[in-house]
């Protein structure tokens, strides 16, 4: 009789081929019933966080535009915002481990409302910053108060099993998509509001703060989320010696209700201490996080290019756009992005399986960047006005960005499933936040110094920044070609 040889664990991990994607005994389990409150609850904080990101889109080239700094050259508004965006990263990307780790201690909920105080107080000060540095002072503010966008993913992750986490996680872009489409409607609409409704705004107040209005209606969101979460959030960490079962193990209706208690997270050896970061870095969890990283370094490369070309005038290589139409683009992108989100994206994950759907994912980067020069061209030479094709090629580069957008729920899913130890979700999760923060800096700066790089040279056109990043695509799916086929074995975790 031979005996096999014993299998490693990244053997058992790495069974992609032959394992399927939920574990045999949950192939026929019905899903478990989502906390609808719960769920509803930490989704109004990414709802909020994404108003507040994309009302400033519109307007921000256009604030930067305005001010002494450029000196009236719109060349150089690319380098002036990809600081600002970078500040905000840089500073998310130093302390958001540090707000997540520490919910794994002292709990969820009062880390995301310390946190949502700070990014209201943030927003204000951005509305009332009439200078370069003060405005990169109160995104930086922000940005480093933002430790709930790496809980909100840990929250998830405990509130869901291996049966309903697709549906669960597609939340978060469902969300992110529905702040993407009132976000732009809010900046670019109450934007400069003397201009629009001189005989409401005609005090001098609007004259002198003509970007206010749009922060104060996003802070008065963040407000409403700061309550709701106050009043109905419940904690999902024990921080003492913990007994119960996942929420997922709790009993719950047929009909879908919500359980009647959420029980806080059950460590796998009963400890109530976090491990130390060190035991926690394994592969899975490394290759998870690279892929996420690679994924935000495009993703925002593209999110910051669109606003930028969009509003650049066409003799430079863009579109000519104002704040409003830009609004208006972005928030029909938002609204139908959400819906589909929600619907398509369980079946996207079945039809293609984890790993294809990633890939398929960041491929559609290369597409949104290859599609800037045509959609300039195209207006160009748009004969007796007409701007059918522009249209379309924009609704194809919207299209192609909402795919991409898709590959976050998915890594999502591989970073949770590669978590060893459930206790150590805040830290994990955090890492994975600090470092696609840092992507995340480094990206909207790269791509606005490519833009404005490849502008005031002259380098292939002004198309060398759309090159660039097609080709960096190509080193994101090397790297994400490691995930296995589908998540990581929850029964090694």
């Amino acid at each position: 009789m031979s005996l096999s040889p014993p299998r490693s664990e990244d053997d058992h991990l790495n069974e992609d081929s032959e394992t399927p994607l939920l574990p045999k005994d949950n192939a026929t389990r019905n899903p478990t019933p989502l906390p609808r409150l719960q769920i509803t609850v930490i989704l109004s904080i990414w709802l909020v966080e994404s108003i507040i990101s994309s009302s400033i889109s519109p307007y921000l080239n256009q604030l930067v535009r305005e001010l002494p700094i450029v000196g009236g050259d719109g060349r150089k508004v690319g380098y002036y915002t990809g600081i600002i965006v970078s500040a905000h990263y840089a500073a998310e990307a130093v302390t958001v481990f540090y707000w997540s780790s520490l919910s794994d201690h002292i709990g969820r909920k009062p880390v995301l409302l310390l946190c949502l105080i700070g990014v209201i107080v943030s927003v204000i000060m951005f509305g009332l910053s009439r200078s370069f540095w003060a405005i990169v002072f109160s995104r930086s503010l922000h940005g480093a108060l933002k430790g709930h966008v790496g809980i909100v993913k840990s929250m998830m992750a405990e509130l869901t099993d291996e049966t309903n986490a697709a549906r669960g996680f597609s939340m978060l872009p469902m969300s992110q998509s529905l702040g993407y489409a009132i976000g732009p409607l809010v900046g670019g609409m109450l934007s400069r509001p003397q201009d629009h409704w001189p005989s409401v705004f005609s005090h001098s107040f609007w004259a002198e703060y003509p970007y206010f209005l749009p922060c104060f209606v996003a802070a008065t969101c963040a407000c409403a989320s700061l309550t709701a979460n106050v009043i109905y959030l419940k904690e999902t960490v024990k921080c003492g010696p913990l007994t119960e079962p996942r929420p997922s193990e709790t009993s719950s209706d047929a009909a879908g209700e919500e359980p009647a208690s959420i029980s806080p997270i059950l460590p796998p050896n009963g400890s109530d201490k976090p491990p130390p970061l060190r035991s926690i870095l394994t592969r899975p969890v490394l290759i998870s996080i690279s892929s996420y990283a690679m994924l935000s370094l495009l993703g925002t490369a593209s999110d910051a290019l669109i606003p930028l070309v969009w509003s650049t005038s066409v003799e430079l290589g863009g579109l000519g756009l104002s704040p409003a139409s830009i609004g208006l683009w972005m928030s029909g992108y938002g609204w139908i992005n959400g819906i589909v989100q929600y619907v398509l994206f369980p079946r996207f994950v079945s039809r293609l399986g984890l790993r294809r759907a990633f890939l398929t994912s960041v491929s559609m980067c290369a597409l949104t960047y290859a599609l800037f020069p045509f959609e300039n061209l195209a207006l160009r030479h748009a004969s007796s006005g007409s701007e059918v094709t522009e249209r379309l090629l924009i609704m194809l580069q919207l299209l192609s960005a909402g795919i991409a957008d898709m590959g976050y729920s998915t890594i999502y899913m591989y970073i949770s499933s590669a978590i060893a130890n459930k206790r150590s979700l805040g830290a994990v999760y955090g890492l994975a936040q600090m470092v696609g923060s840092i992507q995340r800096m480094v990206g909207p700066a790269a791509a606005d110094w490519l833009f404005a790089f490849s502008l005031t040279n002259n380098v292939l056109g002004g198309n060398f920044a759309y090159v660039f990043l097609v080709v960096l695509v190509g080193v994101g799916l090397c790297v994400s070609a490691q995930l296995p086929r589908n998540p990581w074995s929850y029964s090694s975790n």
